[in-house]
């Protein structure tokens, strides 16, 4: 009987989907980030500097909840 409530959680695990759309969203971000740096140079620096914000950001939580 343990072993089916186990598969059922494993099942249940599987068709959750709820954090699909954000890390969706956030390449497709990523992507349009990359593909106006390429076709305007002036604006590649900017990006840059964002992306780099970013990272420390994620760096500095990701230091926090450890």
């Amino acid at each position: 009987m343990n072993r089916l409530k186990n598969l059922i959680g494993i099942v249940q695990v599987w068709k959750n989907n709820k954090g699909q759309d954000l890390i969706e969203y956030a390449l497709m971000a990523g992507f349009v980030a990359v593909a106006a740096g390429a076709i305007m140079p002036g604006v590649s620096e900017n990006i840059s500097q964002i992306f780099s914000k970013v990272a420390s950001s994620m760096g500095s939580a990701a230091s926090q909840g450890s």
